[in-house]
């Protein structure tokens, strides 16, 4: 199938050795812009986006990043604004607001790569710290991390799972 929506998404793959290259700001500008087509419960916008380029501040979050296997040049932190979640009458155990960072993520991941970016997402972190190296306002949580950079020349093997189950044994066709 040559579409290129799908060749992106059979394409893209989540980077885990970067260089040391800077991002340009352009770049995580159309990278950041993208979030906003990703579907977004009833188009509330329960969520903020941080970008952090400081080599402090990305060392800092790495710090506390069990999951942050790479070293990105950039980072967009998605946060929930739960005051906001609250303010819409949204049950705090509502999946929505975390559905949502999901799609903002795989919209962002998409967009990294359609400009040649490298990306990875990381959700094993410490919201606590992360939020508080981010200076975050209360009701502001961190909920994941979009590693942005350029792709190391050598990359790591594909993490590869054995004696998992076969794709089509994870389909389930309705039975009307």
């Amino acid at each position: 199938m040559n579409d290129p929506v799908l060749q992106a998404i059979r394409s893209r793959r989540v980077v885990r050795a970067m260089t040391r290259d800077p991002v340009q700001q352009d770049q995580l500008k159309t990278v950041l812009d993208s979030a906003r087509y990703a579907p977004h419960a009833g188009n509330r916008r329960l969520h903020r986006y941080v970008a952090v380029t400081r080599p402090r501040i990305l060392r800092a979050l790495r710090m506390v990043s069990p999951g942050m296997l790479q070293r990105p040049a950039a980072a967009v932190v998605v946060c929930v604004d739960w005051a906001r979640v609250e303010s819409y009458g949204f049950h705090p155990a509502s999946p929505g607001p975390y559905i949502d960072v999901g799609t903002a993520a795989a919209t962002m991941l998409l967009a990294a790569h359609g400009i040649g970016l490298a990306a990875g997402p990381v959700t094993s972190f410490s919201r606590t710290a992360a939020a508080t190296i981010l200076n975050l306002p209360e009701g502001l949580r961190p909920e994941l991390i979009v590693c942005l950079g350029h792709p190391a020349a050598e990359q790591p093997p594909a993490v590869r799972r054995q004696n998992g189950p076969a794709w089509e044994d994870l389909i389930q066709w309705d039975r009307g």
